[in-house]
């Protein structure tokens, strides 16, 4: 428009210079000395005002162009931000199957020192029925020894899975400890099916041993892996009612509050959690319990501090 309006003046100026020297007393001469100037002066105006409309049309191409790149780099990286977000997704659900198993692997070799520990308290409880047997034998030699008092008609004492003798086991059964130790390493290497038949026939055979205890928490850990989480909330609540001084008591309590959360029985699930932060202070279960239920947003309750 501005172009326009000077092109106009321009017409506007020579047209009065035109008038100017028709009736001005200007010889004829000035007059069209003036006019070939004016009609140079718009011919200027107008190769500038083609020059910059030609220069406008490039501008627009370029920033066109701009454009469109632009607009396709950003679609590339919507592209590339949904693949890395796909990936970490997958990385993320894989890293967590790696800690299950780790986890379960810990748990396997915590178990197998568990069980050298009870073997050697074994060991040592035998040694001293064989200690009690000689001297009980030497002071039975020994000249003026007393009569053995009779036998006591009190019951004896029973531990929380000896209220029923548990079934002979067949020929075909292994032993206790080659039985645990199978289901040990089927749990451990993801065969479930496997290693719930293992712990359940120990459980048949074997169920007055140390290990008892330990075999009815893998059977939960089972049901857990396999998302069977309402199975896996009766067979931790056995480890918790039928063994009181089992060393998984605490993993079984903090493992039942993870299964009812992943049934949705939130106010259940934080109860076991706080639980296991009351009775067990400074355990790990205790650690991850606290975080738990930090992320969901609930308080510990002051006196689980």
């Amino acid at each position: 428009m501005r172009y326009r309006e000077v092109i106009w003046f321009a017409a506007a100026v020579l047209a009065g210079a035109i008038g100017a020297s028709l009736l001005g007393p200007h010889p004829a001469e000035a007059v069209a000395k003036e006019m070939v100037a004016l009609q140079q002066d718009v011919t200027l105006l107008l190769q500038g005002q083609h020059d910059m409309q030609s220069s406008i049309d490039q501008n627009q191409a370029v920033l066109k162009t701009l454009i469109e790149q632009s607009t396709d780099a950003v679609n590339k990286m919507d592209a590339s931000m949904s693949g890395l977000q796909k990936s970490f997704l997958d990385v993320q659900a894989n890293s967590g199957s790696r800690l299950d198993t780790m986890s379960t692997q810990v748990q396997g070799l915590s178990d197998n020192l568990e069980e050298i520990k009870a073997r050697i308290g074994k060991l040592n409880q035998q040694l001293t029925d064989v200690q009690n047997s000689v001297q009980s034998l030497d002071a039975k030699l020994s000249p003026g020894a007393a009569s053995p008092p009779p036998p006591s008609d009190l019951p004896e004492k029973s531990g929380p899975s000896s209220s029923a003798s548990p079934e002979p086991p067949p020929a075909s059964v292994p032993s206790a400890d080659t039985l645990y130790a199978n289901a040990l390493r089927d749990i451990t290497s993801g065969k479930y099916d496997l290693a719930r038949q293992e712990f359940q026939n120990y459980l048949r055979y074997y169920r007055q041993t140390d290990l008892a205890s330990n075999a009815q928490f893998y059977l939960g850990e089972i049901s857990y892996a396999q998302k069977n989480f309402t199975e896996a909330v009766a067979q931790y609540d056995t480890v918790l009612k039928n063994y009181p001084d089992s060393f998984k008591l605490v993993t079984a309590r903090y493992k039942k509050g993870m299964a009812l959360l992943a049934l949705g029985q939130k106010a259940a699930a934080v109860r076991e959690l706080r639980e296991v932060i009351r009775r067990y202070p400074g355990t790990d279960e205790a650690k991850r319990s606290r975080a738990t239920l930090h992320q969901l947003g609930v308080a510990v309750s002051a006196s689980s501090h």
